[in-house]
Parts: structure tokens; C-alpha cells; sequence
């Protein structure tokens, strides 16, 4: 196990993490000379892991909101963006096909088509990339080093995804609903395809699936996929589509981009860390994991001896709801319950406070642990090692000093 200390906690990581290269990772390379601030002013806040693609996580200490602003929303992306002038015209022009094997009758819809024939819902949906946390796992895993931060409950106004596949029509052998989109891949190649997944028919037909084409009230942005994507909440993030162009109702698994070998996929047994695993021995991730934040407040600062500190943070549990928390002072040796407020609508993240008080000086880690409906707790440590570093669940834990 690494050893912790004062100053690996203040990245909100949880542990201290070793430098690496680019020539290692898909992490910014030392020499590049664009910054968040020169490709995505608005999301200055957040933390840029790669330029291209453009992938940037948000500290922890951001994430206090109960409705994630769109500006302290985490990017993920695969490919570049479709080239598209962001202005409303063009947003509800922008047209889409739905058809596939099940699919019954074949149609060619728009955003402001899709306005006029089904109702319109919004929710709070939680959407976490599969990688969130994958910083942490030794050996190290490839891909983007998420810490804590590829995490976000905004919300997403559309309409039901259930309602136009009914419209079109469902055939009876219909086993998977999949996405294909408008990004670009990073060669160059336009026929090279970036990404396509989907969920099996049952997570598509939830009230909560939507085609959505708000985010937080306004029209999507570009780079979180607007003028339209897919939100399937409690999933991972890569199951919700952007830029969407064509639907797709399957009578098989989807068979799109990043749908087999390792990609959003865990060994079907537990295997030991470095372990080399078969292709045909990986399975395709669905819910994801119980876990919590600590988001306020930020880490590493000074709390007075004996003075109240409220304490806040967000718990989710992929398709369940998060029924404890408790945080620790101790390193986990005890725990003491956290009040836990309900979610606004199911799969949308909920938010918990709690108060401590320090009883002498000197260095402390805050530690929080969720527990959902079915009794599963967050793990202490990073669990279930995994090729591509995948479903990091492990405590979140900050650092206080007491002075």
C-alpha cells in the first residue's frame, strides 16, 4: 500500500500519486502549450487531463452544488466534436435516424420534431465516466487519469427515449438499443468510427432514458454533446451518446466502436493485479458501483481545535439509491453517521452534511463511506483491479489539520 500523506491528499485523490509521462499515458504532454483556458474558457475551474481529445475533470470541492452547473461539469470525449455552430437554429434542425434490425418502422426525426410529438421531462441524472478514479489503481491502467471528478448530477431536459422507440416501432426479438454520432475521429479518417454503444432494451425503456437536448435549462453545449445526446443515468457515461445521428434497436448485443476487447469492460472473474485477460473473458460494464464525495470542505485546510466544521458531500449508487453514510476521523477504525437527504428523482445523486469537531491539533483524514439499498459499502481500498483501471469506488478522503 502507498503511504499517505498531508500534501498527496490536497488533489483530492485520496493517495499520492507518482509522476508519469505522456509517453506513458494520454495525459497532456509537458510541452503542450494549450491550457482549459485557451479551449474551454467556461470550464476554467476544471482540471485538463488531455488536449486531444479534450478531457478535464472537476475538483472536488466544486462539485458541492445539488444540480451541477454546467461550467463545473467534467468533459469526456473520444474523438473531436462535430463541426457545428452553436445558435438555435441549427440546433433544432439537427436531424436523426432510427431503424436497426428490431425496429419496425424506420424513421427520420429532428430535434424540433421530436418537440412537437412527444412530452418533454427533465430530471437530475448522474453521469460518471467508467475511468472515474482510475489514478489509483497499481499497476497503473491506460487512458485518462481520472481522480475523483468525472462525476456530475446536472439536469438534463428531453424526451423519453421509450416514447420514440414506441413510435417507431419495437420488434419482438429487440435485445439493445445503441448510439452512432457525429464526433470525429482523432486520425482524420472519417470512416473511422470514434465510438457506438447502447444498454440493453430494459435500461432504455426506464421513464429516465432520454434523448435530451437541455442541460441545465439551455440548449446542450457543443462539447457535452449538443444539439442532442442519450442520458442513460447510473450507467456509465460512455452509454450516454453525443452528437447523436442515428438510433439503433437491436436484435443482438451492439457490436459498435468500443463495445468489445477491454474497452468499458471488467474481467468476468476477479483476476490478480497486472493479470493479462482474454478478450473473451471480459464482460460489459451496466450499473455503476455505491460511492460518495466529500465536497466540502476543501482539502487540506485548517480547522480550529474543539470549533464545528459542517461537513457536505454527494452519494450515488448507479441504479439504486444510497440508503447510509458515514465518515470517519480515525483512518476507518469508527464511524459516525452522516444525514442523508433523498434523491429528486431516482438516479439523480443525493446529498448528505454532517459536523465534526477536531480534539487536539495536528494532521487528520476525513474519510466518507456510502452504503446503497442492497448493503454493499464503499471499499477502504481501490478494489478489483482491472485492465483499463475501471470502477474505482474506494472511500474519498481529504486532509484536515487541526490547529
Amino acid at each position: 500500500m502507498q503511504r499517505r500523506n498531508f500534501f498527496g491528499l490536497l488533489g483530492g485523490a485520496g493517495w499520492i500519486l507518482p509522476a508519469f509521462s505522456a509517453a506513458q499515458t494520454n495525459a497532456v504532454p509537458t510541452d503542450a502549450v494549450r491550457t482549459l483556458q485557451d479551449l474551454l474558457p467556461e470550464k476554467d475551474p476544471l482540471r485538463l487531463l488531455n488536449d486531444r481529445p479534450i478531457n478535464a475533470e472537476t475538483p472536488a470541492h466544486l462539485l458541492d452544488d445539488a444540480t451541477t452547473p454546467t461550467k463545473r461539469l467534467f468533459v469526456r470525449n473520444n474523438g473531436h466534436p462535430p463541426e457545428l455552430t452553436n445558435n438555435a437554429n441549427g440546433y433544432e434542425e439537427w436531424r436523426f435516424e432510427v431503424g436497426g434490425e428490431a425496429c419496425v418502422n424506420p424513421q427520420s426525426l429532428s430535434v424540433s420534431g421530436l418537440k412537437k410529438l412527444f412530452k418533454t421531462y427533465s430530471y437530475d441524472l448522474q453521469l460518471e465516466c467508467g475511468g472515474n478514479g482510475r489514478a489509483e489503481f497499481r499497476p497503473r491502467a491506460s487512458g485518462n487519469q481520472w481522480s475523483t471528478g468525472a462525476i456530475g448530477c446536472p439536469r438534463w431536459t428531453g424526451v423519453r427515449l421509450r416514447e420514440v422507440l414506441e413510435y417507431c416501432g419495437v420488434k419482438g426479438d429487440a435485445q439493445y438499443v445503441a448510439y452512432r454520432g457525429a464526433d470525429r475521429h482523432l486520425s482524420g479518417n472519417r470512416d473511422t468510427e470514434v465510438i457506438s454503444r447502447g444498454v440493453p432494451l430494459r435500461k432504455a425503456l426506464e421513464d429516465e432514458s432520454l434523448l435530451a437536448f437541455e442541460l441545465n435549462g439551455e440548449p446542450i453545449p457543443l462539447m457535452h454533446g449538443g444539439p442532442m445526446r442519450m442520458v442513460c443515468g447510473g450507467w456509465p457515461g460512455s452509454v450516454s451518446g453525443k452528437w447523436i445521428t442515428e438510433i439503433l434497436l437491436r436484435n443482438q448485443v451492439h457490436d459498435g466502436a468500443k463495445m468489445g476487447g477491454k474497452s468499458y469492460r471488467l474481467p468476468c472473474e476477479s483476476v490478480a493485479p497486472g493479470t493479462s485477460v482474454a478478450d473473451a473473458d471480459m464482460c460489459i460494464i451496466e450499473s455503476m458501483p455505491v460511492k460518495s464525495l466529500i465536497t466540502y470542505p476543501r482539502s487540506g485546510i485548517n480547522v480550529q481545535v474543539g470549533s464545528k466544521q459542517v461537513i457536505r458531500g454527494q452519494a450515488w449508487a448507479g441504479d439504486l439509491k444510497v440508503d447510509a453514510m458515514a465518515i470517519s476521523l480515525d483512518f476507518g477504525a469508527t464511524w459516525q453517521p452522516a444525514e442523508l437527504a433523498a434523491p429528486v428523482n431516482r438516479l439523480a445523486w443525493q446529498q448528505w452534511h454532517s459536523e465534526i469537531r477536531l480534539p487536539k491539533s495536528g494532521y487528520y483524514e476525513l474519510w466518507a463511506r456510502a452504503t446503497d439499498e442492497l448493503g454493499r459499502s464503499q471499499p477502504m481500498l481501490v478494489p478489483g483491479w482491472n485492465p483499463k483501471g475501471y470502477l474505482n469506488n474506494a472511500s474519498h478522503r481529504i486532509a484536515l489539520h487541526g490547529v
